[in-house]
């Protein structure tokens, strides 16, 4: 595949996982371009080759010239709390089934839409509801597309595991989510980008559906047991009923910038470990990294910023 041929545009592809997976592409010769809303945001890559175009994923005129003459397209776009029009029926179905509408047109290949582990048009959440719903919006207009749900993916910047470790270095005592027996599987979210643009490669399987989550099944209550240990602390893990979390979710949700959406509360409720009988990290040759590996990089991290705060001008 000569290289003009290999240009895949990456929707999103300034967020966290997105921009993750447009340097996986750099990495293994395809060349990506990233269409967002807000490209000035590429010169945080540090790569002034990085070809970019200025793209809403709600314009079909834009779109369409975001895909053209591309090989592949990644819908790595998503939303996890509703602002105005920008609501999970407009982006995740909506935004999601033109975008692969156009690809289709545009003679593209490959279509990679990002969705979640446990998405499912039945669900009585909205937000996994329409994650489902916008995988059949993809599937009906690109039939053979590849559709990505991985687990709650952790690294250094994310929103989870981050999270995580500042609360448990804070607070004595800690909240579960009903009993903290709520199933999950963390991803290294460089482990998810790394398997998208293998999924990529023209010799690479096609399945229709791979499902992503790290070496070790927790319990949410487990989880917190783990950080909390490496951290040395010894919190005081107190369940709380999901119908409190939600009443209180109910309040946040009247705040401007809300710390907690019943969305949240919602995804909490449901177990998100990957299938073992759909393909996965194994199937393109990945071993999982476990979350050990990006807390020491966050800690890391930490004590990087506290050297240089205290470190005298």
């Amino acid at each position: 595949m000569e290289l003009q041929n290999r240009i895949v545009t990456v929707f999103g592809g300034t967020g966290f996982l997105g921009r993750r997976i447009v340097r996986r592409l750099s990495g293994q010769g395809f060349s990506p371009r990233v269409a967002s809303r807000h490209p000035e945001r590429l010169s945080a890559f540090g790569d002034s080759m990085l070809q970019s175009i200025r793209a809403d994923i709600h314009d079909g005129q834009a779109v369409a010239a975001a895909v053209a003459g591309a090989y592949a397209v990644v819908n790595a776009v998503s939303l996890y709390r509703e602002r105005g029009a920008e609501t999970f029926q407009a982006v995740h179905v909506e935004a999601a089934g033109r975008l692969a509408r156009q690809a289709r047109r545009a003679g593209v290949e490959r279509f990679v839409q990002i969705s979640g582990i446990g998405a499912d048009p039945a669900s009585r959440s909205l937000y996994i509801r329409k994650r489902g719903e916008g995988e059949r919006a993809v599937q009906a207009a690109f039939a053979n597309a590849i559709m990505v749900r991985p687990a709650v993916m952790f690294g250094p910047d994310d929103a989870f595991l981050t999270t995580l470790v500042k609360l448990l270095k804070r607070l004595p005592a800690y909240p579960l989510f009903g009993r903290g027996l709520t199933r999950l599987q963390p991803a290294f979210v460089e482990d998810v980008a790394e398997a998208i643009a293998r999924a990529l490669e023209p010799s690479a399987a096609h399945p229709v559906t791979y499902e992503f989550g790290g070496p070790r099944i927790y319990t949410y209550k487990e989880l917190l047991k783990e950080v909390a240990d490496r951290l040395g602390k010894r919190p005081v893990l107190l369940p709380m009923p999901f119908t409190l979390w939600h009443a209180m979710a109910r309040i946040a949700e009247l705040l401007p910038g809300p710390p907690l959406s019943r969305n949240q509360v919602e995804l909490m409720e449901v177990d998100t470990a990957a299938s073992r009988a759909m393909p996965g990290f194994g199937t393109l040759g990945i071993e999982p990294k476990p979350i050990a590996y990006a807390l020491e990089q966050i800690l890391a991290a930490e004590g990087h910023d506290q050297n240089m705060a205290s470190t005298p001008v």
